[in-house]
C-alpha cells in the first residue's frame, strides 16, 4: 500500500494496523533524525515516540505523496523543542517566595524551578513554515526537504534532481527569499 492508502485507512476506518506499518516503515529514519540532534539514544526514543503520536493527531493535515519527509519534519521540531527544554532546565528560572510560594522551602530560601509550557506561537510559526513549504512547487519542496530535513549536500542534491550544483545553490536561496517574503506578509 502507499502512503496515502494507509493513511486514508487510518483516517477513514481508525484501521490501526495500517498506522503500526506507517510506523513499522518510518521509525527507522525518525529515529536516526532525532538521534542526529539529540545525540542520546534514551531522548530520541522518546521524541520518536512523540513524533508518532503528533502524526497520528495531525495525519488529516498531511498533503505529501509520501510520509516521509513530514515525520522527519516533525520529528526535527519536537527535538528541537526538546533541546529547548532541557536548556531551560539546565538555567532554570529563579521564583522568590512571593511569586511562588510553593516553590519556598522551608528555610524560605529561593528555589529553581522550571518552565515546560507549550509554546503555541512557536507551534503555530512551526505550522505556518510547513503550510508554506507545502504550496512551493515539487521539485522546490524536494530540494528544501533534502538540504534542510535530511541534510543532504547540494552536490548530491544535483545529483539526485538532475539540476547542476550551481542551479540548486540558486534554487535555494530563491526559495529562501519566496518563503522568508511570504511569512513576514503573514507576520509569522
Amino acid at each position: 500500500m502507499t502512503d496515502r492508502e494507509l493513511a486514508n485507512k487510518v483516517l477513514l476506518d481508525n484501521d490501526q494496523r495500517c498506522f503500526a506499518e506507517i510506523v513499522r516503515r518510518y521509525s527507522g529514519i525518525v529515529y536516526s533524525k532525532t538521534l542526529s540532534i539529540m545525540r542520546r539514544e534514551d531522548h530520541a526514543k522518546e521524541v520518536t515516540q512523540q513524533t508518532f503520536i503528533r502524526a497520528y493527531e495531525r495525519l488529516a493535515y498531511w498533503r505529501n505523496d509520501t510520509l516521509g519527509p513530514w515525520l522527519t519534519s516533525i520529528a526535527m521540531h519536537l527535538s528541537l523543542n526538546e533541546l529547548d527544554r532541557e536548556r531551560r532546565n539546565r538555567t532554570g528560572i529563579l521564583h522568590f517566595s512571593s511569586a511562588h510560594p510553593e516553590s519556598v522551602n522551608s528555610s524560605d530560601t529561593p528555589t529553581f524551578s522550571t518552565s515546560n509550557d507549550y509554546d503555541a506561537a512557536y507551534e503555530e510559526r512551526l505550522q505556518r513554515m510547513e503550510n508554506a513549504i507545502s504550496t512551493l512547487p515539487e521539485q522546490d519542496r524536494q530540494i528544501i526537504h533534502l538540504h534542510y530535513f535530511q541534510q543532504v549536500k547540494t552536490d548530491e542534491i544535483a545529483r539526485r534532481t538532475g539540476l547542476s550544483q550551481s542551479n540548486v545553490l540558486v534554487r535555494l536561496h530563491r526559495i529562501r527569499d519566496k518563503l522568508r517574503k511570504q511569512l513576514s506578509s503573514e507576520n509569522i
